[in-house]
């Protein structure tokens, strides 16, 4: 069961410098001097609030009840066991993970959503947000590698060899959304898919609760992304957040 909701339009800040990475997957190794100056541009831009113009219209939340004819479902990764949720409407599905696990100092949250066109036209996604308990929280830029990043540099991005949800294949790393948003996003042609993973720091304290269960965080978590001018909005709270650590 799905939710059809109006989203307002509104004009908010663009930024100005766009991280434009080389390649068009991270299979590809991202190039050193392309990551640290999209490190400088953000570490320039980073007290501005980091926004675009928002032009969507609607918005599906899975789980809830819709009668645009969308419809939610809950399925078991065939490897993992784990929650995939997934919504379909217009011949368009979008599906989401969420995992977390500690990164150095940090609680790692990662969202990786597929979306598959089935549809005969070309569609694009964009990046929409994470909240965390009701807070805003920007995307970590990811690279390949932090071989040749200064000390500052390096503390500002996460590389993908440092995080089990990746490293484990729990969530694909294919590509990310970036702490410098693309106002046109990523394309997907007819009968095609597209992979990509949202990663942030929790920025709570004490985020993570443990039991003889094992450990999750805290909360709510509400990730979205953009099809078109349409939201998809899902709704992860902290228990049925995977944990990747080892």
């Amino acid at each position: 069961m799905l939710a059809f909701l109006p989203v307002a339009q509104s004009s908010i800040e663009v930024y100005k410098m766009i991280w434009e990475l080389h390649g068009t997957t991270m299979r590809h190794a991202l190039s050193v001097t392309v990551a640290a100056l999209a490190l400088m541009l953000f570490a320039s831009a980073q007290d501005d609030v980091p926004t675009y113009r928002a032009e969507a219209t609607n918005a599906f939340v899975w789980g809830e009840d819709t009668r645009a004819g969308a419809i939610s479902s809950n399925v078991e990764d065939p490897v993992t066991g784990n929650a995939i949720h997934k919504v379909k409407h217009g011949g368009v599905e979008v599906s989401s993970r969420a995992g977390f696990e500690r990164v150095g100092a940090s609680e790692v949250l990662s969202f990786t959503t597929t979306v598959v066109n089935t549809t005969n036209s070309e569609i694009w996604v964009r990046q929409g947000g994470v909240t965390v308990d009701g807070h805003a929280v920007l995307p970590v830029a990811v690279v390949a590698t932090k071989k040749g990043l200064n000390k500052k540099q390096r503390e500002r991005v996460l590389d993908v060899a440092s995080m089990q949800c990746f490293a484990n294949r729990f969530l694909e790393n294919e590509e990310f959304f970036s702490p410098v948003k693309s106002p046109e996003g990523f394309a997907v042609s007819p009968n095609h898919a597209l992979t990509v993973s949202y990663v942030t720091r929790d920025p709570r304290n004490s985020p993570v609760l443990c039991s003889a269960e094992g450990c999750h965080p805290k909360g709510m978590m509400r990730f979205s992304v953009v099809v078109n001018a349409t939201v998809f909005v899902f709704l992860w709270p902290g228990g049925a957040v995977v944990s990747c650590g080892s």
